[in-house]
């Protein structure tokens, strides 16, 4: 892909804006209490969390997901209107996004409206996870139209402030007219093993960290901070690092916390994500 390169002088500085956390979704809040209950664990830099139900809102409201659902909801209120000021860590201020798979383009429009409607009546989402969003220009007119339709079912919807959120779920440098279509682009997703060499696209620079997302398994504890490092370098202001690998039956290694969770959450430091 010849809009790829090395990254330049002019790009990020390992100074610049704090990273936070983006949660590609985990278990079933039955399956990982645990991890749904870190999410709202005051200072966490939680910048959103992905619900998931069957690749999906599910048929019909699940209520152990309303009670997460809530629970997220009630934290970013308390974070961002500060009903807690006398905290010296404040409560974590991410959204809860809906999960919409696009099938790599293959999704028809309604169907994914419809799930979009589901997880706005049913959770209150404050936005969506376009997952296996494709990368290339030819379904961008259709991913587009699929967005600007979501950012006003958003609007219309009292769940979402400042209009929602709409991450696309690439994976990968997808092409530049995307950067346009959503909030934020998810341009890695894969291993540690990968990652540590990587490149970035050259056009990424145009646009602050917070428009890119960096998804990484696999990486050890001991190469925490040189995976750090090459997010800010590489000017991505959201991050989820696990050491999970998909091996041991673990069929998503982004489904659980990673071992070494409270210490990279110390790493990273307090605050609330906007």
């Amino acid at each position: 892909m010849p809009y790829l390169t090395a990254p330049t002088d002019a790009r990020r500085t390992a100074g610049g804006e704090p990273l936070g956390f983006g949660v590609p979704g985990y278990a079933h809040p039955l399956l990982a209490p645990a991890e749904w209950a870190e999410l709202t664990r005051p200072g966490t830099p939680l910048h959103w969390a992905v619900l998931n139900i069957a690749e999906g809102p599910g048929t019909r409201p699940d209520p152990h997901c309303l009670e997460v659902a809530g629970k997220l909801r009630n934290a970013r209120e308390r974070a961002l209107h500060g009903e807690a000021p006398d905290d010296s860590v404040r409560a974590c201020g991410g959204r809860l996004l809906g999960h919409l798979d696009l099938a790599h383009g293959n999704r028809p429009f309604d169907e994914l409206i419809a799930d979009a409607r589901s997880f706005i009546d049913w959770y209150r989402v404050g936005g969506f996870y376009l997952a296996r969003c494709p990368a290339e220009r030819a379904p961008l007119p259709d991913v587009r139209r699929l967005t600007g339709t979501l950012h006003a079912l958003l609007a219309e919807s009292d769940s979402a402030d400042d209009g929602g959120r709409l991450v696309l779920g690439h994976g990968t440098h997808p092409h530049p007219g995307y950067a346009e279509a959503a909030d934020q682009l998810v341009t890695f997703q894969g291993p540690w093993t990968d990652y540590r060499w990587s490149q970035v696209a050259e056009w990424t620079a145009d646009y602050p960290p917070e428009r890119f997302a960096h998804f990484v398994h696999g990486v050890p504890r001991t190469h925490l901070d040189e995976a750090m490092r090459i997010a800010r370098w590489q000017g991505a202001g959201t991050i989820f690092f696990t050491d999970r690998d998909g091996r041991s039956g673990q069929t998503d290694p982004f489904a659980t916390l990673p071992r070494y969770w409270d210490e990279i959450v110390s790493r990273i430091g307090p605050g609330i994500s906007e």
